[in-house]
């Protein structure tokens, strides 16, 4: 699959053909549905914790004698149907953490990758270097790629001036390769992708 390459002003350049084994394979919906579920689920902190009856402060006497009172026998006042009383299957500190194969996880970052190439909603850039941090450029070079939808940009290292300059931006994000993910991939309309970026992706999805 061929993909026109473009700078900054929006000119064709070159062309470069894409591999098959990372943007042309037949999306595998399975793997990336848990993908995302695994990645949903390790964002969760489990940190949630309530208290049972032998948490609560007193409750220490019995409230009242077990027999000819009249009322129904009760062993503590901290018991979960009493108010201030301590709660019953309640949530407790957990972790939610799921595992999941690498070779899963790496074929549904590239069933992601496929989907944009596939649905021509993958933008090469020849390089994207800015000399000074500055919304105004970002946003003329988005114009000029005609990008008017949500995009991610992939970034092969920490660009500090790309990512101050988007910071501002609604719907514009820089990730770097190494952080990929598929609910990025598929949360923005867009990929843009520097050549750079492109060569650490295939260097790392690559077989």
């Amino acid at each position: 699959m061929q993909v026109p390459v473009r700078n900054m002003a929006g000119e064709t350049v070159s062309a470069v053909e894409l591999r098959e084994d990372i943007f042309g394979l037949q999306p595998h919906e399975g793997v990336m549905h848990q993908a995302v579920l695994r990645q949903l689920a390790n964002a969760r902190l489990g940190t949630v914790d309530t208290k049972t009856r032998g948490d609560v402060s007193g409750g220490g006497r019995k409230p009242w004698r077990q027999k000819h009172t009249g009322r129904a026998r009760q062993g503590s006042t901290r018991a979960p149907h009493w108010k201030g009383g301590g709660v019953a299957f309640g949530p407790h500190p957990r972790s939610y953490a799921q595992r999941m194969p690498r070779k899963m996880r790496r074929l549904a970052l590239r069933s992601a990758l496929s989907v944009k190439a596939l649905e021509d909603r993958l933008v090469l850039l020849d390089q994207l270097a800015m000399e000074a941090p500055r919304t105004k450029t970002m946003l003329d070079v988005l114009s000029n790629l005609q990008i008017e939808s949500s995009v991610l940009i992939l970034t092969s290292e920490s660009n500090l001036n790309v990512e101050l300059s988007v910071r501002n931006l609604p719907g514009v994000k820089t990730l770097r390769v190494g952080c990929l993910n598929v609910i990025d991939l598929l949360k923005h309309d867009m990929l843009l992708l520097p050549l750079q970026s492109l060569q650490a992706i295939e260097e790392t999805l690559g077989a």
